[in-house]
């Protein structure tokens, strides 16, 4: 049974940063992609960032590249998201998602409905 536990959402003005982490707990994923949704109240679950844990590469959605970051840490089956510059427009609740296995490919990584493992969600609220 695989649980995704994200934490480090909060409330923060525009500008302001924030920190997520999902930790993997009860598999290790070394293949496969780990990866970030959003879903504001009225909206669709969109795509964040994910990486590809096979080569480590990296996506992003249009609307956060150059202002959010992913990273891994292998040792501590947890990867994070930086969210820096933010805007009010980022308000949303924010998943963690995983796909077991394979080296999936960008559609298949881009869409929420391709994800097996997903977590509770950690809300972030961006406003003045």
């Amino acid at each position: 049974q695989v649980h995704l536990v994200e934490s480090g959402g909060g409330f923060v003005q525009p500008g302001g940063s924030l920190r997520l982490s999902c930790e993997a707990a009860g598999r290790t994923f070394t293949t496969g992609a780990m990866g970030w949704f959003r879903q504001a109240p009225g909206k669709e679950r969109e795509f964040v960032a994910a990486v590809r844990l096979r080569d480590n590469n990296i996506f992003y959605a249009n609307s956060v590249k150059g202002r959010f970051t992913m990273s891994r840490d292998r040792a501590k089956n947890t990867v994070y998201l930086a969210l820096n510059a933010l805007k009010p427009e980022d308000t949303a609740r924010y998943y963690c998602a995983g796909i077991s296995g394979g080296t999936p490919i960008l559609s298949t990584i881009w869409s929420h409905q391709n994800y097996e493992h997903w977590g509770q969600g950690t809300q972030v609220t961006v406003s003045s």
